[in-house]
């Protein structure tokens, strides 16, 4: 039997097209996965890369709630044009504890990897209150009632730092019993702009390529 004739009969048949469909997408799967479970730099952390703190997990369970990955990418990609304009490229070691990734795919606003540091915390209070304040024509909505808002309001940062602990995380259990204390009197905003101040910090901008 010809390869045209193979072809004719796969496509009369549901059961062979299907059963082919299932075939190519698992070969094409396995390519994907199976090189990641012995690549390193998908499991060991860049030097001076540290877990998250309390306060800067919770910043960025805000990010998530509030959408921010829809509007900001977090991935520097190897080209001159961005390096130059954002900071050295991204590198897989640098999102070893990042449960999920946050790298985005669209550019509304600028991309947030290496705005660790970039601005100081009172820069940040401002932007969020009302980002015109500092950037006359942005677009950005403002977030003013995370200052408002408690920054564990629920209560659950000692669940979540022990769920990422069974995750593989280094943090110790005297680390999770103190979280509740790290976070207390603290604000969304206050976490939020803890997590941002960490994007990115184990790069310096004058790295390059």
């Amino acid at each position: 039997m010809n390869l045209l004739a193979l072809h004719k009969r796969i496509e009369r048949n549901s059961g062979l097209l299907i059963f082919g469909i299932l075939v190519v997408s698992s070969i094409g799967g396995l390519v994907q996965i199976v090189p990641s479970i012995f690549q390193d730099s998908l499991s060991t952390p860049a030097e001076q890369l540290a877990p998250y703190t309390p306060l800067q997990l919770l910043g960025r369970d805000v990010y998530i709630r509030e959408s921010c990955s829809s509007c900001h990418s977090q991935q520097i990609r190897p080209l001159l044009a961005e390096v130059r304009r954002y900071g050295p490229y991204s590198r897989a070691e640098e999102f070893v504890y990042d449960r999920p990734f946050l790298w985005g795919s669209k550019r509304t606003g600028p991309d947030l990897h290496r705005i660790g540091g970039k601005y100081t915390d009172d820069w940040h209070r401002v932007h969020m209150r009302n980002p015109r304040d500092v950037v006359p024509e942005s677009i950005m909505p403002a977030y003013p009632w995370l200052a408002q808002s408690a920054a564990d309001r629920d209560g659950s940062i000692t669940r979540r730092l022990g769920a990422l602990q069974r995750l593989g995380h280094p943090y110790s259990d005297e680390e999770i019993a103190a979280a509740p204390g790290a976070v207390d009197g603290k604000t969304e905003l206050d976490a939020l702009i803890a997590y941002l101040q960490s994007l990115g910090r184990t790069r310096t901008r004058e790295e390059g390529l």
